[in-house]
């Protein structure tokens, strides 16, 4: 009977012992660490517990030596957050408890019945339910405790079902040593590096085919992305490797490199008249204009195009909610026009994109400090985005395109593009081919997709010198050629004479892509007379050179028929956009390369004609002028398939606003 006491006695000092030193040993290796958190903005409410939201935390179990640092972060975030992780009753489960007990972390022991043989798994299952809806985070192991290690089991999802809370999914690495155990598990070393990825909160769907499948591909997908950026970062395991370079690092360190030499670029550019005197230093992160106060929403489109598709998602943000600003930035002169003529707003303010050089950015993003980042299209810069993803600012993407030749190239740096989109509040692709292609290269939260495009008002037009053109025009047949690039106004003109041998009184109005060519346009056809200059076509013009911006609106309803540029062999190509003028009810044709706008075209293609030349171009402009029914009728068409999308900015607008905190 003694020696069973002592002997008892001698087993609980040397578990003591062993805990004491395993708990010493891997709280000096994991605070030792530095840390990088890329935490999901919406799954950051949770992980914090703000507002007492609760979720369920699941990580492989190889990772479970790592977590006490994600609980210290997050209660350095919210001291009030409380904790249980899900353990095994057998004796590693119940070192492990004791291990993390003194870290605030409490334990609740149960697995999964296995073999008829019961192990608490319905008890942990009621107290994990009870902690929950008590606003305790409860962490989750759903490969663990014995396996097969990355492949997860119901549980986590059935209780996220059971209390309707969402599944936080995370992924770890560390500079560590693998134990040769059946997960591989981690074994922290001190004064390394380590990174923590969260996905989006995933919540329970009862259309799921199988859920337990969706949760396992995100959590396999997070542990990737978090061993490549701590790759990135240090050479991980003692395991001797190449060292790999990160190309976003890269990226950075040549912006850092150029950094001295792009303010004379810059000024290079100003005097071609391709950036705007006294605005340059907007571009290296300086601020013109103070911030306004309160919360902040900031919109960044590249150029014109873009610009145009965000205008009826930031009315929808001004209207939804009246305490907010917008700040908008373009990387183009034209596109800081078009704001100022179409944006024109008392709680909205304009600054030029800086340039992706890392100090730039943080100098930008310091001055400002939006509360959500809204970013358009394929505007997906890696340090601004990085430095966004950094701060915990929430990002989304809206009217997200991934070309086919875009994507080809990420699929090439597809840890950088992860890093990216990984951590996008949520994404909103134009077409389900786009959300397709951003979700492979790991855009996991996607809205249903919508094309902003065709979702903005009519362009705008002065009621006033319409009626004052349509006197001077009088009724001359009238043919608009818009968004013209080099090359194509030549096949224009003479596609244009050719039709003036059945219609001699043509008016051929011409609309240059870049308006600074208008001088030159003007002279190689006999000196047409020049919108800029205030001259107006007289009958004995057969052309007349509109070389001015925001006025599309204005051409695009003096036209019988429009031409839309950027299309023509003779140039480029992709194309533009064919729902302004298809909006304002225009029978359109355009060249055959418009795979800018491919699916654009794709949804209008039953009226929209393709012409490759002079010739075929010359015949749709005579059957548009001589059938007026069949025009009327493709007009018609035309502008009910453009309006399609009426409510997406309100749905869009709705979402944004939601991430404000």
């Amino acid at each position: 009977m003694a020696v069973s006491g002592v002997w008892k006695s001698a087993r609980e000092l040397v578990r003591s012992v062993a805990v004491g030193s395993i708990r010493a040993y891997l709280g000096f290796a994991l605070r030792t660490t530095r840390w990088t958190f890329r935490i999901d903005p919406q799954s950051y409410l949770y992980l914090t517990s703000q507002e007492g939201r609760t979720a369920v935390v699941a990580f492989w179990h190889e990772a479970l030596p790592l977590t006490p640092a994600l609980w210290w972060w997050a209660e350095r975030q919210n001291p009030a957050v409380n904790l249980r992780v899900l353990v095994s009753r057998n004796s590693d489960g119940r070192v492990i408890a004791d291990v993390v007990a003194p870290w605030r972390i409490c334990s609740i022991a149960g697995s999964s019945n296995t073999r008829g043989k019961s192990k608490g798994g319905a008890a942990a299952m009621l107290r994990m339910r009870a902690s929950l809806r008590h606003g305790c985070l409860v962490a989750i192991t759903p490969d663990g405790p014995c396996g097969p290690r990355r492949q997860t089991r119901p549980g986590a999802e059935a209780l996220a079902r059971l209390v309707g809370r969402p599944v936080i999914p995370i992924g770890a690495s560390c500079r560590a040593i693998r134990l040769k155990s059946w997960d591989k598990m981690f074994f922290p070393l001190p004064f390394g590096r380590g990174v923590f990825v969260s996905g989006a909160p995933l919540w329970p769907s009862s259309d799921s085919h199988d859920p337990a499948q969706n949760l396992q591909i995100h959590m396999n997908s997070l542990m990737e992305q978090a061993q490549v950026e701590q790759d990135c970062a240090t050479t991980g395991h003692v395991v001797l490797r190449p060292r790999v370079i990160c190309p976003s690092y890269l990226w950075k360190g040549v912006g850092t490199l150029l950094a001295p030499v792009l303010p004379l670029y810059l000024r290079w550019r100003q005097s071609k008249g391709k950036e705007v005197a006294g605005r340059v230093r907007e571009k290296m992160g300086f601020a013109t204009i103070p911030r306004p106060p309160g919360k902040l929403l900031w919109f960044h489109a590249a150029s014109v195009g873009e610009t145009l598709s965000i205008l009826p998602l930031v009315q929808a943000c001004l209207r939804q909610n009246a305490h907010i600003n917008v700040l908008v930035t373009t990387g183009t002169v034209t596109a800081s026009t078009i704001v100022a003529q179409r944006f024109a707003h008392e709680r909205v303010v304009h600054q030029f994109m800086p340039l992706d050089v890392p100090r730039w950015c943080q100098r930008f993003l310091d001055h400002w400090a939006p509360q959500v980042a809204v970013f358009t299209e394929s505007e997906l810069w890696p340090t601004v985005l990085g430095a966004c993803h950094a701060r915990s600012l929430p990002v989304v993407l809206v009217n997200g395109r991934m070309s086919a030749s875009s994507f080809r190239l990420w699929q090439h740096m597809p840890g950088v593009a992860r890093r990216m989109l990984a951590p996008f509040a949520w994404v909103s692709a134009r077409t389900e081919e786009d959300a397709q292609r951003l979700r492979s290269l790991g855009a996991l939260s996607q809205l249903p997709p919508g094309d902003l495009k065709t979702a903005a008002p009519p362009l705008p037009v002065d009621a006033q010198i319409l009626a004052d053109l349509r006197a001077v025009i009088g009724g001359r047949p009238v043919f608009v050629a818009a968004s013209t690039h080099a090359g194509e106004e030549e096949v224009i003109a003479r596609a244009a004479q050719s039709v003036r041998q059945t219609y001699p009184d043509l008016l051929t109005i011409l609309v240059p892509r870049h308006p600074e060519r208008g001088a030159d346009i003007a002279a190689r056809l006999n000196s047409a007379p020049r919108r800029a200059q205030n001259a107006l076509p007289t009958d004995q013009d057969a052309f007349w050179v509109c070389d001015t911006l925001g006025e599309l609106g204005l051409f695009f309803r003096l036209g019988d028929c429009t031409f839309i540029g950027n299309s023509l062999p003779v140039c480029p190509g992709g194309g533009h956009n064919p729902f302004e003028p298809a909006r304002l009810g225009c029978a359109l044709a355009t060249g055959p390369q418009v795979h800018n706008f491919e699916e654009a075209y794709h949804a209008l293609h039953a009226c929209v004609q393709v012409v490759h030349d002079e010739r075929s171009l010359a015949t749709w402009v005579v059957r548009m002028l001589s059938s007026p029914q069949e025009r009327v009728l493709l007009e018609q068409q035309a502008q009910a398939m453009a309006t399609v999308n009426a409510t997406l900015p309100d749905d869009l607008a709705h979402g944004i606003l939601a991430l404000i905190w």
